[in-house]
């Protein structure tokens, strides 16, 4: 993949409108586009305008997702400054997500883990990733 490309994660829900609510109260997202009935499918596309990443929710008409598979499917955001990450863990609890034990303990250790709705999973991890 090239630099300047965008990454979009595509998930499905059965809750659409509470999970958008969700996203964009706790991270901070803009909902770039929106669309219904779209070939029997319902959805938005999260992002931040600048980012080259969007996260898009989608549902089936029909069909039921169902909930997160397993504890260990998570969004990780490392935030190095320590007021942004606290600011956001607030917003975060504010937009709805439960703070949760993570899986791996690794992620407590520097991070808070939250859980929406259908029990998928977010991070934030208080420090700058270090690759």
């Amino acid at each position: 993949m090239k630099p300047g490309s965008v990454m979009r994660v595509v998930r499905p829900t059965d809750n659409l409108a509470a999970i958008v609510k969700m996203y964009v109260g706790g991270l901070g997202f803009t909902v770039i586009a929106q669309f219904t009935d779209h070939e029997g499918f319902d959805g938005a596309i999260l992002g931040h305008p600048r980012q080259p990443y969007h996260f898009a929710f989608t549902s089936q008409r029909g069909h039921h997702a169902g909930a997160a598979p397993t504890t260990h499917h998570l969004l990780v955001f490392y935030l190095p400054d320590e007021n942004e990450w606290a600011e956001s863990c607030r917003q975060m609890v504010a937009a709805g997500f439960r703070v949760v034990p993570s899986a791996n303990p690794y992620w407590d250790r520097s991070g808070r883990t939250f859980e929406d709705v259908e029990g998928y999973r977010v991070v934030l991890q208080k420090g700058a990733w270090s690759g």
